[in-house]
């Protein structure tokens, strides 16, 4: 798809033997990612250049760094999920999606599931449109939406087997962001930084009461990565109150 406004000089798609950082991180994720995959992401870096000085996607933009701290550290979600969670029939929806990580990755590597990507900012989300039609992917949808009118919408709330988030809000606030995606028995992963314990702990509160369980904390190096990651893994144990989410802004001025 062409950049907005035309004006941008085209940029040519990595080769294939650019992106061998990525095939060999997912395969250390236990990924196996056949050449039209690899392909697709070729395809999504070109996009992510071509429109960043126009979106502001990412201040990450070589090729070595893309694949280790976009891609690669998207696809290393599975690490905080059972063995074969993501297959037909799963609905997953990445909330705050941005340039589409960590979601993008995930629908990519695991092309059976359904995706939503919710994301508020217009010129982020136009990017996301343009790159599923040129990515070709099916069973992608574009919501233009905050998360807290999104989560009170029929269609979306507890919709979902999993829920997905990257560098978007504190635990606790995030907690009433995300939760009310997810039905019960249904998992929320948050992709937070390694020093993540007193956040949870100020997040404890927020989670029981939109729903959560008890979560579980992964700490992860990517494979190509230098720094940890935490993976926060809560389950959905009961609804969400109905009360929830609040209206939007209110999460982040008076968290839970």
């Amino acid at each position: 798809m062409p950049s907005p406004g035309g004006s941008a000089p085209p940029v040519a798609a990595p080769r294939p033997e650019q992106m061998g950082l990525l095939a060999a991180g997912a395969r250390e994720l236990g990924i196996e990612l056949d050449d039209a995959q690899i392909g697709r992401f070729q395809l999504y870096y070109t996009e992510i250049l071509s429109w960043n000085r126009r979106a502001s996607l990412t201040s990450v933009t070589g090729p070595d760094e893309v694949q280790t701290r976009h891609f690669i550290d998207s696809l290393s979600l599975v690490k905080g999920l059972r063995r074969g969670t993501l297959h037909a029939g799963t609905k997953l929806v990445d909330v705050g999606s941005g340039a589409g990580l960590p979601g993008v990755p995930l629908k990519i590597a695991f092309p059976e599931t359904a995706l939503v990507l919710l994301e508020s900012n217009g010129r982020k989300a136009a990017f996301l449109e343009g790159l599923i039609r040129t990515l070709g992917l099916d069973d992608v949808t574009v919501v233009r939406s905050r998360a807290e009118e999104a989560g009170r919408r029929d269609d979306l709330r507890e919709a979902f087997d999993l829920v997905v988030s990257r560098a978007v809000a504190p635990l606790a606030v995030l907690a009433e962001l995300t939760l009310p995606f997810c039905k019960v028995g249904g998992v929320a992963i948050a992709q937070k930084g390694a020093g993540v314990g007193d956040e949870l702990r100020r997040a404890a509160n927020a989670i029981a009461i939109l729903g959560g369980g008890e979560s579980r904390t992964h700490i992860i190096t990517p494979p190509g990565g230098e720094v940890a990651r935490s993976l926060v893994v809560t389950c959905k144990v009961k609804p969400t109150p109905d009360r929830f989410p609040r209206r939007p802004g209110i999460p982040a001025k008076r968290p839970l």
